[in-house]
């Protein structure tokens, strides 16, 4: 058995993702930059992503994101464009949720953006369905059993 001559493991990288909960300025585009909506994740550090200028394009996450922030379909990123391929861009950053909100308050989205606020309230709406699952006997149908 090899002794351990790091600082750790697996265990110890895991739990230095502790800034998420702060509050953090919100970042609008610059020239070469644009809005993107990721339509599906493809692997190996890439995404597919539906521009907001109309343009699908293949994203390459950048590494100081990779494996630190998970991005799934759906989510809002920002990415940079590339002068020498227009159709492939790199993700730059992910928008959580509430700032996804505020973009598309202050008009930086358009209206017809589809944000994923809808997660919970689904399954809400499948509690108030699930309750035809529950049968009520009469004391009459016991006594027969």
């Amino acid at each position: 058995m090899p002794k351990n001559k790091g600082k750790g493991g697996k265990n110890r990288k895991r739990g230095k993702n502790e800034a998420e909960d702060e509050k953090r300025e919100l970042v609008f585009k610059e020239d070469g930059q644009e809005y993107a909506q990721v339509l599906r994740m493809l692997g190996n550090g890439r995404c597919e992503a539906l521009c907001i200028d109309g343009t699908k394009r293949l994203c390459h996450i950048r590494g100081k994101m990779h494996k630190k922030v998970w991005i799934a379909s759906g989510d809002i990123i920002l990415v940079g464009l590339r002068d020498y391929q227009d159709d492939k861009a790199d993700v730059i950053l992910k928008y959580q949720p509430d700032e996804a909100r505020l973009l598309k308050a202050y008009g930086e989205l358009p209206e017809n953006v589809r944000l994923n606020e809808g997660i919970a309230g689904g399954m809400d709406e499948e509690e108030d369905g699930g309750g035809d699952d529950y049968i009520e006997f009469e004391d009459e149908d016991i006594d027969r059993i």
